[in-house]
């Protein structure tokens, strides 16, 4: 008697569950937002003599943004799990395109991003009629918010997330690949992340250390709900596999939940003042999402203590409902954090009468550098500063994994990693760090330690052999960390990128490029750009010392002959742009120097003059070092080459010189013959 397979959940039972979680997930944030902005008087009519858009407005505002915060995390976990998790039912089914797993993700990626893109059109609307007061049936409402909408910060970067949506709705609804869904899920993430600056974050007194906050806050929030709601909404799809994608969605959870907790400290750091401000309406709520958040690293914590083990032995419906019941208290959170956005805080957001060097660069001018400055000035970047901590963190755990399965690995290459990443948190958060803002000769000083010296030590480490070495494989077919490392150092854009002679043009076309264009001001006028300026700096740099000297894998390496070429090309190049900007009479940086106006620079024309020759002394001794190692690598290739060679002679009574003798010997011959 045959047995009859337990029958595949259909379609619409499917589509009804996905609905009907998300439904009940954006319910609990639409009243949790209504209570907590109606009990902080965030919803209230302003006082009299200022201008209101009217009573929809304010009330549909929030409401907007829970619904588009929701479809958001949806869209961006359902596709970190399809692209990452989520195995087909082979292993070769995995990487198929149109495999039913992943194509039933796109679709729920398809309808949650065209909501998320629908609601972020909306909140484009009604944000801009809240902000200046304007009701929607003002004659003139639309023509003042086209011409506002690029032009206030808000808006721009509302209007980026609903680009990057519309995007991945579009794309999703004919994408069918592994390498697709990947792509999609890196746009999504843009779409989350463009929103950093708007809000409190934008406005507030510590301007960068709001918006770096804020940042990671959205990334592990849309990360850690939408996972778990695209987890719940999928469960009956995955079958057989929900037990092993929980556990590696649990692992993210993990790192959500730290990133969630550490960035919200450092978010009400910045709009409260003591503890006496969480008596305020303000500090009120931050202290129910505080509540939230516990109760959700509870729940986190029993699923990875009791639930995952029972996944596999029936206990999927338990599962799903403490799941269900965590993504509510997560939709909770989304929407006191709305109405958070919408609330005062009790630290003034801005400063009445900015100084310049305020204005445009969040900090007030520093006094003038001494000698001792190089050891006391210190401002935080916590964002530098938690890049190269988690960089060193990651690395030394790698080590020790290899060291407990009884693997050596190189104590030079973790010393050069380690310097490589303490330079960086110096130059960043130090005396360079901090004048590098404000005068030219400062940041070229910086400019040369990031993208010079410190990709030095950093290759020097060999980081992805190392990951290489210790993450685990995955045998069903997905996308783990070691198969992206992997895809990425042999895909078609390293061979390109890993061209000696690409890597140079790239690093030094961009320094032209960077330099004497409008590019230069906005990275030292805006958090953005600065942010991109460093990131540009590190991997342009990286990418080139790289190319010399790595030893990482990646396409086929040139011989250190051709590599000592392309380097000394690189020097005459580096020095021809260093001698102009010494003799150059053109003022770098268009009107960002002389508005701020820094006392200590009253010739602004000679420090950039000083600046070209820092950019030109200080980049010589790096490449010099390159060229070393370079050579010291080409007599190591050689002389191992000579060692190999008289082993193989050794074991073969050397049959190579033999049959060469004798090939002489028989030609030697043929002429003596010849000549006869």
């Amino acid at each position: 008697m045959s047995s009859v397979p337990r029958a595949i959940p259909s379609a619409e039972r499917r589509t009804s569950l996905a609905i009907g979680v998300t439904v009940a997930v954006v319910c609990a944030g639409l009243v949790a937002s209504l209570v907590a902005a109606r009990f902080s008087g965030a919803v209230a009519a302003p006082p009299a003599g200022i201008t209101d858009a009217g009573p929809v407005v304010r009330a549909a505002l929030p409401l907007v943004r829970v619904v588009g915060d929701v479809a958001a995390a949806l869209t961006l976990g359902v596709l970190l799990l399809a692209a990452t998790m989520i195995p087909g039912a082979t292993r070769a089914a995995s990487a198929e395109p149109g495999e039913p797993r992943r194509a039933l993700a796109l679709k729920v990626a398809t309808a949650s991003a065209f909501t998320w893109a629908l609601a972020a059109a909306v909140g484009i609307v009604l944000t801009f009629a809240d902000a200046a007061g304007m009701p929607l049936s003002e004659p003139t409402f639309g023509a003042q918010l086209v011409d506002s909408v690029w032009s206030i910060d808000t808006l721009r970067v509302n209007l980026l997330s609903a680009v990057a949506a519309f995007v991945v709705a579009s794309w999703a609804a004919l994408a069918t690949s592994r390498a697709a869904t990947v792509a999609l899920t890196v746009i999504a993430l843009f779409g989350v992340l463009v929103l950093a600056p708007a809000g409190h974050a934008g406005g507030s007194s510590d301007h960068e250390t709001a918006v770096n906050a804020l940042g990671a806050h959205l990334v592990g929030v849309s990360l850690w709900l939408g996972g778990l709601l695209g987890l719940v909404v999928l469960r009956r799809a995955l079958g057989d596999s929900l037990g092993v994608v929980a556990r590696r969605y649990s692992t993210l959870a993990l790192w959500c939940f730290v990133i969630v907790g550490v960035s919200g400290v450092m978010s009400a750091s910045t709009r409260l003042s003591g503890w006496q401000d969480l008596t305020t309406d303000y500090g009120l709520l931050v202290v129910a999402k505080v509540l939230a958040f516990v109760a959700l690293g509870a729940a986190g914590w029993w699923h990875r203590r009791a639930m995952l083990d029972r996944i596999d032995a029936g206990g999927r419906r338990a599962f799903a409902r403490l799941a269900a019941g965590e993504t509510v208290v997560m939709g909770v959170a989304v929407g006191i954090a709305t109405a958070l956005a919408r609330t005062a805080p009790p630290v003034p957001e801005v400063e009445s009468d900015p100084s310049p060097a305020l204005a445009l660069t969040g900090f007030p001018a520093p006094s003038a550098p001494t000698a001792m400055s190089w050891l006391t000035a210190w401002r935080v970047e916590w964002l530098f500063l938690a890049v190269g901590l988690l960089a060193i963190g990651l690395y030394l755990a790698g080590v020790i994994r290899l060291r407990r399965r009884g693997d050596a690995w190189p104590v030079l290459r973790t010393v050069t990693w380690v310097l490589g990443w303490l330079l960086f948190i110096y130059a960043t958060n130090g005396v360079l760090g901090i004048y590098g803002r404000v005068a030219f000769s400062w940041h070229m000083t910086l400019h040369m330690i990031e993208a010079m010296v410190v990709p030095i030590f950093l290759v020097l480490g060999a980081p992805v052999t190392l990951a290489l070495r210790t993450l685990r494989p995955r045998h069903d077919g997905t996308l783990g960390p070691r198969e992206l490392v992997l895809g990425a150092v042999h895909s078609r854009v390293m061979v390109v990128l890993g061209n000696p002679i690409f890597a140079a043009a790239f690093f030094f076309m961009s320094l032209v490029a960077f330099y004497w264009t409008g590019l230069f001001e906005l990275a030292l006028s805006t958090h953005t750009g600065h942010l991109l300026m460093t990131a540009h700096f590190m991997i342009t740099g990286y990418l080139f010392a790289w190319v010399l000297i790595g030893v990482d894998p990646g396409p086929k390496r040139w011989s250190p002959a051709l590599r000592l070429i392309v380097l000394f090309a690189t020097i005459a190049f580096h020095a021809f742009f260093g001698v102009a900007m010494i003799t150059g009479t053109a003022l770098l940086g268009g009107d960002f120097f002389p508005t701020i106006a820094i006392p200590w620079v009253p010739d602004l024309l000679a420090d950039q003059r000083f600046g070209g020759g820092v950019a030109w002394a200080i980049g010589e001794f790096p490449s010099l070092v390159l060229a070393l190692i370079v050579a010291v690598q080409w007599f190591r290739t050689d002389s191992a080459e000579s060692v190999r060679a008289d082993r193989k002679a050794d074991r073969d009574g050397d049959a190579e010189l033999a049959a060469y003798n004798a090939r002489l010997a028989q030609l030697a011959d043929r002429d003596q013959r010849t000549k006869a």
